[in-house]
């Protein structure tokens, strides 16, 4: 079944993207050698709490035998595979860090990621 989203439904989706959006502009200004992943989660959970959002990833998967993924942002450093926890992993100069980020505002939910080079 396709479900036609409402003028109403694409404006919260656009608001939701743009918070991400903005959440990662706050990211990108934090990466630096000798940062810790943890830090950059922390950052953007207070942020996405400050605009009455919460974060998306936060608590996913706590059904069933699943863990409940225990951060705001997925974080890997160079060859981590996707979905990394947020830690004490100091950044260096020189690594590559993927950084994805998921909202929801207002029952609506924004996702995407970026790649740093720190």
């Amino acid at each position: 079944m396709i479900h036609l989203k409402t003028e109403r439904d694409i404006a919260g989706l656009r608001r939701a993207a743009e918070l991400v959006g903005e959440v990662l502009m706050g990211v990108a200004q934090t990466v630096a050698p000798g940062v810790e992943t943890k830090t950059l989660d922390e950052a953007a959970e207070a942020l996405i709490r400050s605009k009455g959002a919460r974060p998306a990833f936060k608590g996913y998967g706590g059904g069933g035998s699943m863990i409940p993924f225990p951060a705001s942002l997925c974080i890997s450093v160079n060859d981590v595979v996707v979905h990394g926890i947020p830690n004490g992993t100091m950044l260096a100069e020189g690594d590559v860090v993927s950084v994805d980020c998921g909202v929801e505002l207002e029952g609506y939910f924004g996702d995407y990621a970026y790649t740093f080079a720190v």
